[in-house]
């Protein structure tokens, strides 16, 4: 076999050997991959790595349960006058920590105290102003009793969630960061209000509360109001 035979080139008019183009040679270093005994046994182990990968991601999928709807939320102190009066003085502002027995306001005579330690809400910031004995004068919050409320319609999981389950939880405020939980309640009742339509036959699906505790303590940075998203371990 001559060397243009053996290489598959084509000498020119003048009887030498034109080198092969950039295509060519991209041609035949293909040919002689495909052809390395190797590449079939690489190529089976890549497909065997993605089909592996791919069930651990459903496994994953299936093994929890996405809430998209959370929030971080505490319940709401109001701090209401016994009788009466006009705002004489406000001692606190929105966001201030508080400490139990702490003043707060006074309303005519009457002294407004924190009936816990937390951090204030809210104000009714008009001196002056008379409020009744319904009017909350300070809202505030007890921040040891913050929590994460998701919302789960009731066929997205619901069945599969109860007490003691461990929860991954993020916020949107710290994106980057990943927050641990356990499910402390799921709410015996749908939530008022609030009905969801499925679109395919118009059917009303309500929405259930679940309540995840976590340590306060360890995550300073979360607060009242804060909007999360949170992963249900089943």
């Amino acid at each position: 076999m001559t060397a243009t035979e053996e290489t598959g080139t084509v000498p020119d008019s003048k009887g030498k050997i034109a080198p092969e183009s950039g295509e060519g040679k991209q041609d035949t270093l293909a040919k002689r991959i495909r052809s390395h005994p190797w590449f079939k046994k690489a190529l089976i182990v890549l497909i065997v790595i993605i089909a592996l990968a791919g069930i651990l991601y459903w496994n994953d999928l299936q093994s929890k349960i996405y809430v998209e709807n959370a929030q971080i939320t505490a319940p709401v102190i109001s701090l209401t006058p016994d009788t009466s009066g006009a705002i004489n003085e406000l001692y606190v502002s929105v966001g201030d920590p508080v400490k139990r027995d702490q003043i707060l306001a006074k309303v005519g005579d009457e002294v407004i105290r924190a009936k816990t330690s937390g951090v204030v809400t809210g104000v009714e910031d008009t001196p002056g102003q008379t409020v009744t004995a319904l009017s909350p004068v300070v809202s505030m919050i007890d921040t040891r009793k913050l929590r994460v409320v998701g919302r789960v319609e009731e066929d997205k999981g619901l069945k599969d969630i109860y007490p003691g389950q461990y929860v991954e939880f993020t916020v949107d405020a710290y994106p980057s960061s990943q927050y641990q939980g356990v499910v402390e309640k799921v709410a015996p009742a749908a939530r008022e209000g609030d009905v969801v339509f499925s679109i395919s036959d118009k059917r009303q699906e309500q929405e259930f509360d679940v309540t995840v505790s976590y340590d306060v303590t360890a995550y300073p940075e979360l607060k009242e109001g804060m909007s999360a998203k949170m992963w249900i371990y089943k």
